[in-house]
């Protein structure tokens, strides 16, 4: 976007015909001066040093010639990579955001935030979760020059323009300074019978972003100051919001807004439903970003509150600007700082109990690699507006918006018990393709529902397991022959339900109960009768394929200790290789021995029992892990 619409504007004059022969000294000024066209004419005939390099990459950046300013910093990264300003790699990855090379972008944005940033993966999610798909069409409109910021105005529109050739040229992009006009939309997406406002509205600085009061009696704009202040190392013309009133046809008592200054700038009203509050972005104390967007209260009597910054939900360490509030206090705003296409994106907003919940951009049908904002629609006619400058120039663009149906494509359940009913919070739920590759998976919470994000066209499917429950598949496609959304109760009965011999045990444990395997003295040898009880085991984790099991021996209290738990450890192993070699699956299976360590009774001492109760803790039990 050419940014006259959105930062500051300067009265520059007297710039040298011939600025490529213009002084280093000279450039600086144009650059601190935002004349960003000239200073990188004469930023090119200079040597190419660290703070040249700088200012010209910037230069291109900021009028958005993003081939030039990629070509710049990446001469700029590789000279001079370790002493360069973090900053810079923000502006360096917009701008390969910009030719939509993500993958490098990425890179820079990883350092940058200190965290791994994968843009494709968020656009590859984001058409699938983001609520709407638009149909974008631009808007016919004779004489249109960086044309932006369209807002409604009873039955006609209003919007910015540098059409009018008889302003002063604007130092950063050298269209004449932006105008405020009116226009007729038609249903053939044309605006015709174009107006400008008064010379009360319209003066030689910049006018833009008008927004009215229902009865359309009020109007509130922007406004360049005409007089530079000096913020930090830079002397900048603020915009101000200004106030006006319709009396008898004719706009006037024009006034700045109360909370405006000359020491920053306040600008994009927008206007709420009831007209009780305005919403602005500015960059005024307590801004946590570039721009911020605010809101202030407008009182009965006319006054305003105090402005009050949307806090961290809406807004970054970035721009947030051109605020738009809808008819269901739905607030639509453009930002660079959330994550997104590039530049300046389109992102909505909904009001929750007085508070904004988490952004969601609106997605590649309606925003671009480049600059998209000014945002306004009347929701319940599903049609509005956008500004963009994926063209290369500022335009008004027209849409009409539908229900993303990729939103509509998701499966979800609860997770129970297939006896009691019970639910069965904490539960894993896995959703696979067709391939068997694991998609998204999610341990249920206290009400021990899922819900996964599908896609059309597919084959799916969702297996809910749990710890000592048989797990449960449930296949189903979102093809022609398929439903959108599918609603899937994973009904899990536990083994010990299932199968008489699956019991708990004192510890908690869900066992499967054999007949006692006996060894010979001394040995770990799985002898014929042992070998006929663990065939009882192998039937029923051939029957339940994801059953897997602990095998583990014990010892009584008799003997030496490391020589019981040797043997023990021994006599596990050797059970787990007997089910191996019947066909079981290692991976299933874990063997472990622990001697005397565990006995069933108190006989935990040697001489303290008779024969038969040492014999109760000579034992192999099979617990059931998963």
């Amino acid at each position: 976007m050419k940014k006259q619409i959105y930062i500051l504007a300067f009265l520059l004059v007297g710039v040298a015909a011939s600025a490529q022969k213009g002084s280093l000294k000279r450039a600086n000024t144009l650059f601190e001066m935002k004349a960003y066209a000239e200073a990188a004419n004469i930023y090119e005939g200079k040597e190419r040093s660290q703070d040249v390099l700088q200012n010209l990459a910037d230069s291109y950046y900021y009028n958005m010639s993003m081939q030039k300013a990629i070509k710049t910093y990446r001469e700029l990264f590789l000279t001079y990579g370790d002493s360069i300003d973090i900053e810079l790699h923000f502006r360096y990855a917009q701008a390969l955001k910009g030719v939509q090379n993500y993958k490098e972008a990425d890179k820079h944005l990883s350092r940058y935030y200190n965290r791994k940033v994968n843009t494709p993966a968020f656009i590859e999610e984001l058409e699938k979760t983001t609520p709407h798909t638009f149909e974008v069409k631009q808007l016919e409109n004779k004489n249109s020059n960086g044309d932006f910021g369209l807002s409604f105005y009873g039955d006609r529109v209003v919007f910015a323009s540098a059409r009018n050739e008889e302003n002063p040229s604007f130092a950063w992009n050298d269209l004449p300074y932006l105008d405020l006009y009116s226009g007729k939309l038609n249903t053939n997406g044309s605006i015709e019978d174009v107006k400008p406002f008064s010379d009360a509205i319209n003066t030689d600085s910049h006018e833009s972003n008008a927004t009215f009061t229902r009865d359309g009696k009020t109007m509130y704009f922007n406004r360049t100051n005409k007089n530079r202040t000096k913020t930090g190392e830079e002397r900048i013309a603020h915009i101000k919001i200004f106030k006006a009133q319709l009396v008898d046809g004719i706009w006037t008592n024009v006034s700045a807004l109360p909370f405006t200054s000359d020491e920053y700038s306040t600008e994009h009203p927008t206007l709420s439903k009831d007209g009780k509050t305005l919403y602005f972005a500015s960059d005024m104390p307590g801004t946590k970003g570039n721009f911020d967007i605010f809101k202030v209260s407008i009182n009965e009597d006319g006054t305003f509150g105090k402005p009050e910054n949307l806090g961290d939900e809406v807004n970054t360490r970035h721009r947030e600007q051109f605020p738009f509030i809808s008819d269901v206090n739905v607030l639509y705003f453009a930002s660079n700082g959330h994550q997104g296409y590039g530049g300046l994106d389109v992102f909505r907003s909904n009001m929750v109990n007085d508070n904004f919940d988490r952004p969601v951009n609106l997605g590649s049908t309606i925003n671009s690699s480049l600059d998209d904002f000014a945002y306004v629609i009347r929701e319940k006619d599903n049609r509005g507006y956008v500004s963009s400058n994926k063209s290369g120039y500022d335009r008004l663009y027209g849409f009409g918006r539908e229900e993303n149906i990729l939103t509509k494509y998701l499966v979800d359940g609860i997770v129970q018990d297939k006896n009691s009913q019970e639910l069965l919070p904490g539960s894993l739920v896995t959703l696979f393709d067709e391939t068997g590759t694991v998609i998204q998976d999610s341990i249920v919470g206290d009400n021990a529902e899922y819900l996964f994000k599908i896609e059309p066209n597919k084959k799916y499917k969702v297996r809910g397991t749990r710890k000592a429950y048989i797990p449960q598949d449930v296949e189903f496609s979102t093809d022609s022959k398929g439903k959108i959304s599918h609603n899937i109760y994973l009904i899990l009965e536990s083994y010990a339900d299932a199968e008489a011999r699956v019991k708990e045990n004192e510890r908690g444990e869900v066992q499967v109960q054999l007949e006692k395997i006996y060894f010979d003295f001394d040995k770990s040898s799985i002898r014929k009768d042992a070998a006929t009880t663990l065939d009882v085991l192998i039937g029923l984790m051939k029957k339940y394929e994801y059953m897997e099991i602990e095998v583990s021996a014990h010892t009584d209290a008799r003997g030496n200790d490391q020589y019981n738990l040797d043997l023990s450890k021994e006599r596990a192993a050797s059970t787990l290789e007997y089910l191996v070699s019947q066909g079981i699956d290692r991976n299933r299976l874990k063997s472990i021995g622990y001697g005397e360590l565990q006995p069933l009774n108190k006989c935990d001492k040697e001489g303290i029992c008779k024969d038969e109760e040492y014999d109760v803790n000579r034992r192999c039990e099979f617990k059931i892990l998963n």
